[in-house]
């Protein structure tokens, strides 16, 4: 990684992609489940959404998402016990979301499975909605437990890159998601980095612009910045 020094040229270019706090979180942590495993190696519009939007319907959501201050105060319309109350099995989950991806091309399982075994870790941990998951967030032993038992389910992604991200969904702006399209935009940029450097780099940036702007922003900011520019081409 480029030393500490240098990065400005990326501070600069991250400013430029105009970082801005989540507008939008969704409501039930079986949507940020679903969102963390399909979205791997995925189109995030075409085959993520489509998911997250078919389970809530079953659920009768008709709006998964919502400004974060709302979502606070919405009790979870689909803990994870109702769902794998409602899915025993991946082939009941993909008669619905109509996706039959896998975690992997090679050796890896569905995701519906992976969606499956992820509801049963957390709820058998006393996770069962987004309130239950931010609640971990704050005791560490209690994270470190979960967090631990979910890397047994194949599929966790270039240093757990899917479990970042579920906390990421969850509410924890400190984590960030370096995926390939994150790592690609690096490279472009000309810091080209693996998944542990882009960590580090990216809290670098979130820093270096919280002293440039004054005013805190995070991470999660600055991750989703880079997402959104890699996802639309931009530079």
């Amino acid at each position: 990684m480029k030393p500490h020094g240098s990065i400005t040229p990326l501070v600069d270019a991250v400013a430029a992609l105009d970082p801005r706090p989540r507008d939008r979180q969704w409501v039930s942590l079986t949507f940020c489940v679903l969102d963390a495993v399909y979205s791997i190696g995925a189109n995030y519009d075409h085959h993520v959404v489509p998911v997250v939007r078919r389970v809530a319907a079953e659920f009768g959501v008709e709006n998964p998402a919502t400004d974060p201050a709302v979502a606070t105060l919405i009790a979870d319309p689909a803990p994870l016990g109702a769902l794998l109350g409602r899915y025993p099995n991946s082939d009941a989950l993909i008669s619905v979301t109509d996706n039959r991806q896998n975690t992997s091309t090679r050796g890896g399982i569905r995701k519906a499975d992976a969606v499956l075994r992820y509801a049963a870790i957390l709820h058998d941990r006393g996770v069962d909605t987004v309130t239950d998951a931010r609640a971990a967030l704050t005791d560490e032993r209690r994270w470190e437990q979960v967090d631990h038992a979910l890397r047994t389910v194949p599929g966790d992604g270039v240093a757990g890159v899917r479990r970042g991200y579920l906390w990421m969904l969850v509410g924890d702006h400190a984590t960030v998601k370096p995926d390939r399209m994150v790592l690609r935009w690096l490279a472009r940029t000309g810091f080209p980095v693996d998944v542990a450097g882009a960590r580090s780099l990216l809290r670098e940036v979130s820093e270096a612009l919280t002293d440039r702007l004054g005013r805190d922003v995070s991470p999660w900011e600055v991750d989703h910045a880079i997402w959104s520019a890699g996802r639309r081409g931009q530079r």
